[in-house]
């Protein structure tokens, strides 16, 4: 049993469009405390963010926006077209996310959280999150439905969600790490997918 001493420590993934983020939102409503790396690499790459002075220096100002934040879009540009140019902004940004993962788990652990979860989109595909979690829950669905519901909400064309599912981890690779899999198919329903979060809430603890 989980105490406030010893939160249980979940890491939450999943592919682009597999409801992800939707998973996250119920299990903060179940009273998680979740622990966003998107939502921290966003902030140290907005304006004022930790990460810019880096970005400007090895980029150059054109990759600064007026509001003084990273260019995304020019960004994703460069390292559509050099692959190394990622390896480079993420060996900026990943040390920041980090060490923000660390001071808000450290937060959590003192408010009495019994179960924090870390909404990691790229856990699959790092081994250095392994040895800081109790259990990893996956979000799965099939290719198609990714694709379809990512260009249902961003509009963006068949061919570049293909390209960005083809940069992340597969989805056998993606399972083949899970303790848990929640299946959040093309017929998948909200309540249904709440039924399955609860149950795995309630295996953590809430």
């Amino acid at each position: 049993m989980a105490n406030k001493r010893c939160p249980v420590r979940v890491g939450l993934t999943g592919g682009i469009g597999s409801g992800k983020s939707t998973v996250g939102g119920m299990f903060a409503s179940l009273g998680a405390t979740m622990i966003d790396a998107d939502q921290i690499a966003r902030a140290v790459t907005g304006p004022g963010g930790d990460a810019m002075d880096a970005i400007r220096s090895t980029f150059g100002a054109a990759f600064v926006d007026a509001s003084g934040a990273l260019d995304r879009s020019r960004m994703r540009e460069l390292a559509f077209n050099q692959p190394e140019a990622r390896t480079q902004l993420e060996a900026i940004v990943h040390p920041l996310v980090t060490r923000h993962s660390l001071v808000q788990t450290q937060q959590a652990i003192a408010a009495g959280s019994r179960l924090i979860v870390h909404d990691i989109p790229l856990l699959t595909e790092s081994g250095r999150w392994a040895r800081q979690l109790d259990a990893v829950v996956v979000v799965d669905c099939p290719v198609e439905t990714q694709i379809e519901r990512v260009m249902h909400r961003s509009g963006l064309a068949p061919d570049v969600v293909r390209g960005i599912i083809a940069s992340q981890a597969t989805r056998h690779a993606r399972r083949a790490v899970a303790d848990i899999v929640i299946a959040n198919g093309p017929h998948n329903t909200l309540p249904a997918l709440q039924a399955q979060v609860r149950q795995v809430a309630a295996l953590f603890g809430l």
